[in-house]
């Protein structure tokens, strides 16, 4: 009589691992829930569809969020809210300044955004920008 071989049993363990169901994971774009203050600052606003650049010279001003979003202003009625690093960006404050630079005249994504201390003239470091989602009154 011939012993079993010893390869079956591991092949068959793995086998039924294989078939298994993996847990489910988080897509690799999705964003954190946005805190209490983007919610606030966002109230009564619409999103639509995002998108990966703005015009530069059409934003007015633009307030960053301790909760790793910018909100650009191009007029009362018209927002973007950018996360950068896909709301990951923990240096965002709002007592703390942001600047870019393009050669263009368009804010894309994928440029960086330095955070820096507007008075102390301190560097905290750089994200890089997201999607545009732009929020409509």
């Amino acid at each position: 009589m011939r012993p079993p071989p010893i390869i079956a049993v591991p092949f068959a363990a793995l086998l039924a691992l294989s078939s298994a169901p993996l847990p489910a994971a988080a897509p690799a774009n999705s964003l954190p829930p946005p805190g209490p203050a983007l919610t606030k600052a966002l109230a009564g606003r619409t999103p639509g569809k995002p998108l990966t650049c703005i015009n530069l010279p059409a934003i007015g001003s633009s307030t960053s969020l301790a909760e790793g979003a910018i909100i650009y202003k191009q007029s009362s009625r018209l927002w973007y809210v950018n996360r950068p690093d896909d709301g990951r960006c923990t240096l965002l404050r709002r007592d703390r300044a942001i600047a870019t630079r393009t050669p263009s005249t368009q804010l894309c994504r994928g440029d960086i955004v330095r955070v820096f201390d507007p008075v102390g003239h301190f560097d905290y470091g750089a994200c890089g920008l997201g999607d545009f989602v732009p929020y409509t009154k």
